[in-house]
């Protein structure tokens, strides 16, 4: 009986450290970020707790249908075959457990992989390799016991050694698929700024004319200060074009460029919309932040600002005096760093004359001060303005290249455009759209267009007739008085 007690005991403690050492491999694989370096450990340790010679870990290629060498201790070579071939191809087939004492008797064993290894397998347990869905992504052998077959203890343990590399091997997948979408974004992201900063660069904003050389000398010697800009003129001559190219071109480029219209802003979300709203201010309200929040760290483009109420004005006047802001119904007082860039069409100083806007507001705004100018101002550009609104519309819609005809791009010039560079655009892409001929020609403009060169006919009103069709009409009518009884 005391010769038992020892034995029990020894195989306790035996028992024991194997345990101990599968806990210790569970607590690494919280630390260690390294796939390889882990399922390497893993391989190791099996090979000693189950007193193997050698140990493989086989991933499944779902693509390719392949298992693959992940880990093979004892070999240096990556080992690739079929799926469906192997004891472990076997193993990932029916996601059963194999132990076989002799596998070149086993009709399931693959001997290929043994002649390329130049190894003799003899004895050989296998377990699948399973993710968090239970789906088999693999196998995972250990090789020749030392001193006989391997047991049901021996199972165990690799069952539990597999749970744990399945484990990291997931874990390590999707960290990975993580790095490579990150990877990804950021440079998708950094070429769009690329584009971006491209699309809004001074440079952009066409015109050879003084007035625009002087917008664009302007732009140049502001964009790297954070001086609060008034861009003034008329709709659609491109205020925001201009704000958006000081914005790109400026330190703050990688910061966002938040842009609101005042005038589309009812009076009772002027607050909630530019400086937020906590939660709980009124029923179902959830916390929002407000566009001042928004654009922290870059532009805030305040456009038809004019079209402001007086308390908006005197609550924005506070922001660019205190650069705090409060959300509604909060308390907390909220640090923002924005430069503000704002545009009207209307005539401020006008406004402030009537009462209608705050001239110390005025004058926070416009520091510098850009008028951009109607289009009948710089007629020298309309030529180019248009012909490369018409490479744009013809490259967006997917048209072969398209040119206008020189009396067109006379009449186009001749013309007020009351809408300015906008109308322009329009008038441009409604050409590619409606005409499929490869020159555009004087017939082919708006009927407003060409009445203002005076090249179409008043409306509804008849042709005056010519020399020719007034004598036959003459000669028609004495013919008829002449037969007439």
């Amino acid at each position: 009986m005391d010769s038992v007690k020892p034995a029990v005991v020894r195989e306790q403690n035996q028992l024991g450290e194997k345990l101990f050492a599968i806990l210790k491999i569970c607590q690494k694989i919280n630390s260690e970020r390294d796939l390889t370096t882990l399922l390497d450990l893993i391989a190791v340790e099996s090979t000693k707790l189950v007193q193997a010679d050698r140990a493989t870990i086989f991933l499944l290629d779902q693509e390719k249908r392949e298992l693959w060498s992940k880990v093979a201790l004892g070999s240096e070579e990556i080992l690739r075959f079929d799926a469906s071939v192997g004891i472990a191809g076997a193993v990932v087939k029916t996601g059963q457990l194999i132990n076989v004492e002799d596998a070149h008797r086993d009709p399931r064993f693959y001997p290929a992989i043994d002649a390329r290894t130049h190894y003799h397998t003899q004895s050989l347990l296998a377990v699948p390799l399973r993710n968090f869905a239970g789906q088999i992504i693999g196998a995972f052998e250990v090789l020749n016991k030392k001193g006989g077959a391997f047991t049901g203890e021996d199972e165990e343990i690799l069952k539990a050694l597999a749970a744990q590399a399945a484990v990291a091997i997931e874990t390590a997948q999707v960290v990975g698929e993580m790095a490579r979408r990150r990877e990804q974004l950021m440079q998708e992201n950094a070429q769009l700024w690329r584009e971006v900063e491209g699309k809004f660069s001074a440079q952009n904003i066409l015109g050879n004319s003084a007035k625009i050389q002087s917008v664009m000398k302007m732009i140049k010697q502001i964009s790297d200060t954070s001086v609060n800009v008034l861009i003034t003129g008329e709709s659609g001559t491109g205020k925001e074009l201009v704000a958006k190219a000081i914005h790109y071109n400026s330190p703050r480029t990688r910061r966002p460029f938040v842009a609101l219209n005042c005038a589309a802003l009812p009076e009772s979300l002027v607050e909630s919309e530019l400086f937020g709203i906590e939660r709980g201010v009124a029923t179902g309200v959830e916390r929002r932040i407000g566009k001042f929040e928004t654009a922290h760290g870059g532009t805030l483009f305040l456009d038809e600002i004019g079209d402001l109420s007086l308390t908006a004005q005197s609550k924005i006047l506070r922001v660019l005096q205190e650069r705090v802001i409060e959300r509604v119904g909060g308390r907390k007082a909220i640090a923002v760093d924005i430069r503000i860039l704002a545009a009207t069409n209307k005539d401020l100083e006008e406004g402030i004359k009537k009462g209608t806007f705050r001239e110390d507001l005025y004058y926070r705004l416009k520091v510098i001060h850009i008028r951009m100018p109607p289009l009948r101002e710089i007629r020298e550009d309309i030529p180019l303005l248009a012909n490369h609104f018409l490479a744009n519309s013809c490259r967006e819609m997917n048209r072969k290249p398209v040119n206008l005809a020189s009396q067109a791009l006379s009449s186009l010039a001749n013309y007020p455009w009351p809408g300015n560079v906008r109308e322009l655009e329009n008038e441009i892409k409604r050409l590619v759209v409606m005409v499929r001929r490869k020159t555009l020609n004087e017939e082919d403009l708006s009927e407003a267009i060409r009445s203002a060169s005076g090249t179409a006919p008043p409306p509804d009103s008849k042709q005056e007739p010519s020399l020719k069709e007034k004598t036959f009409t003459w000669s028609l009518q004495g013919l008829i008085k002449k037969i007439r009884p």
